[in-house]
C-alpha cells in the first residue's frame, strides 16, 4: 500500500488557533500529523513557514475565498510558495454563484486562474459541500463546474462527509476524478438522525473503499476535517482519528 501522509485541517481547532496558533500547530505535531492544511493566514507567511519548520510539519494546502483566489493571484501566489503549500484550495462557491451558469463560470474562472498558478508550480483545487450535489436539467451542479473546466488546471478535493450527506458514494466520486483529486478530505459521519460529524472511523463512511480508491486515484495527502464536535474539545477529536487512522495502517 502508497503510503499517503496524512493532515489536519486547521479548521478543526479554530478555536485553538485562534487563542494560541503556534500553540495550536504545537498540538497537530505532537499527535503526530505529517502537515496541516491552513484555513486562510493567521500569521504571516514568513512565520507560519517557520513555526511549521520548527515542527517538522508540512503544509499539504491553503483554503481562501473564491474572489482571493481569482483576484488576488499574486498574493496568494507568494504565500504559498513561502508556507510550502503545493496546493491554493477554494473553500467554497459564492451563494450567488450557486447555479447552473455560476458553476459553469466558476471552472472556467478557476481553471484560467490555474493556469496563473501553474507558472509558479502551483495548483488550484475546489473543495465541495453537499450544496454543489444539486441537479440543474439532470446534472450536478459540481460535475458542471468540473466538466467547465481545464482539467490541467483545475483539481477536486473531495470531501467524504458531505459527498455521503448528498446521498452519494465517495468512494465513486474519487474514482470518478482520478487523477484530478490529490487531496482528499478525511471526514466521519455519525450514525443518528442529525447526520453529525464525528472522528475518522467512530462513524458509518466506509473508509476501506475510501482508501482503496484513493489509492487508485493518485491522491497526494489525507487531510482529516471535524467541523463540530460534541462534548470533547477540538483537539482530543483531531487525537483520536488520527489514532483510528493508526489502526487502519494509515498514518
Amino acid at each position: 500500500m502508497r503510503q499517503i501522509p496524512v493532515a489536519l485541517q486547521m479548521f478543526t481547532i479554530r478555536d485553538e488557533a485562534q487563542a494560541d496558533y503556534l500553540g495550536a500547530l504545537r498540538a497537530v505535531a505532537e499527535i503526530g500529523y505529517a502537515g496541516v492544511e491552513l484555513a486562510g493566514l493567521a500569521l504571516s507567511p514568513q512565520d507560519i513557514r517557520k513555526a511549521l519548520d520548527d515542527l517538522g510539519l508540512a503544509a499539504a494546502g491553503a483554503h481562501f475565498g473564491y474572489d482571493e483566489i481569482i483576484n488576488k493571484t499574486d498574493e496568494l501566489i507568494e504565500a504559498g510558495l513561502t508556507v510550502g503549500a503545493r496546493y491554493i484550495t477554494c473553500a467554497a462557491l459564492p451563494g450567488e454563484m450557486r447555479n447552473a451558469e455560476g458553476y459553469r463560470r466558476a471552472g472556467e474562472e478557476l481553471s484560467k486562474a490555474g493556469e496563473i498558478y501553474a507558472r509558479h508550480g502551483l495548483g488550484v483545487c475546489y473543495h465541495n459541500h453537499n450544496f454543489e450535489f444539486t441537479r440543474f436539467d439532470g446534472k450536478y451542479g459540481y460535475d458542471i463546474l468540473f466538466e467547465s473546466g481545464d482539467a490541467r488546471y483545475l483539481k477536486a478535493q473531495i470531501d467524504t462527509y458531505w459527498v455521503q450527506r448528498a446521498g452519494e458514494d465517495p468512494a465513486e466520486y474519487i474514482c470518478r476524478y482520478s487523477g484530478r483529486c490529490p487531496l482528499v478530505h478525511i471526514k466521519d459521519m455519525a450514525d443518528d438522525a442529525n447526520h453529525s460529524f464525528a472522528e475518522v472511523g467512530n462513524g458509518i463512511l466506509d473508509f476501506d473503499a475510501i482508501f482503496e480508491a484513493c489509492e487508485a486515484a493518485g491522491v497526494e495527502w489525507y487531510i482529516v476535517e471535524q467541523d463540530e464536535w460534541y462534548g470533547r474539545s477540538a483537539v482530543e477529536c483531531a487525537r483520536t482519528s488520527f489514532e483510528n487512522l493508526k489502526e487502519m495502517g494509515i498514518a
